[in-house]
């Protein structure tokens, strides 16, 4: 799971935001699909994990608040997209503390960051971009 250029949306912070999103679930992908002792994985991924849990808070703050300040018109239906994803994030956080680190549910929980950022990047967050060079460059 690679950045690519193709999901830039123009907005530097943004950008720079997606982009170490990728970098860590690419990451977080390659440590559990590695073929070592499991044990050895869970310091990472329960770093992986708490990163997820901060990040997205932070990131999705800062997105809405430039969506807020360009008034894009879809701001809304993202916020409800963004909280959405963050009490997914939480109801895993829960059922790893309840049901414990199983390589199973971890991978799961993987799969699910992975689609869920290249689907929301790639697709929802465009639009802010579409929407951004509609309105010219003050907007930026």
């Amino acid at each position: 799971m690679m950045w690519k250029e193709k999901y830039k949306i123009g907005v530097d912070t943004i950008d720079r935001q997606h982009e170490e999103l990728f970098r860590r679930v690419s990451a977080f992908i390659q440590v559990v699909q590695q073929k070592t002792d499991w044990e050895e994985k869970l310091a990472q991924v329960k770093e992986t994990m708490a990163f997820m849990q901060e990040y997205v808070i932070f990131h999705f703050d800062d997105e809405e608040a430039y969506q807020e300040s360009i008034n894009y018109p879809d701001l809304e239906n993202h916020k409800k997209a963004h909280a959405k994803f963050k009490a997914s994030v939480g109801q895993y956080a829960e059922r790893l503390d309840k049901e414990g680190y199983s390589e199973e549910l971890v991978q799961e929980f993987g799969g699910k960051l992975m689609t869920w950022l290249i689907m929301h990047v790639a697709a929802m967050d465009q639009k802010i971009g579409e929407y951004v060079q509609s309105q010219g460059d003050e907007s930026k």
